[in-house]
């Protein structure tokens, strides 16, 4: 049977630390390239401390539906965007297993 080995592919990512001040410039980025993106908290004064009780997420809008990124969470920019997807969220254990760092 043949094999193929899938090409290799630099994206844009960064990895959200769970914060509402790591939030918003990575908001302003999913904007500023034409992708839509909310930062959602059940409690701001207690999102602000980050005391990992209250939920919160950046809420990114796809054709799959909203996905959410949790604390940790590397926000990817599709390489190859489609009109119902250009960002989206990556746990972080299948982003190391997937990505690795690119030299400038």
């Amino acid at each position: 049977m043949p094999k193929f080995r899938k090409k290799p592919v630099e994206i844009e990512a960064v990895q959200w630390d769970g914060t509402a001040e790591g939030a918003t410039p990575i908001i302003d980025w999913i904007l500023s390239s034409g992708g839509t993106a909310t930062y959602r908290c059940s409690n701001p004064d207690r999102c602000a401390r980050n005391d990992g009780d209250t939920p919160h997420a950046i809420q990114i809008p796809t054709l799959e539906g909203d996905m959410a990124a949790s604390v940790g969470d590397w926000i990817i920019r599709e390489p190859f965007p489609t009109n119902d997807r250009l960002f989206y969220p990556c746990k972080p254990d299948i982003f190391a297993a997937t990505y690795e760092p690119v030299e400038a």
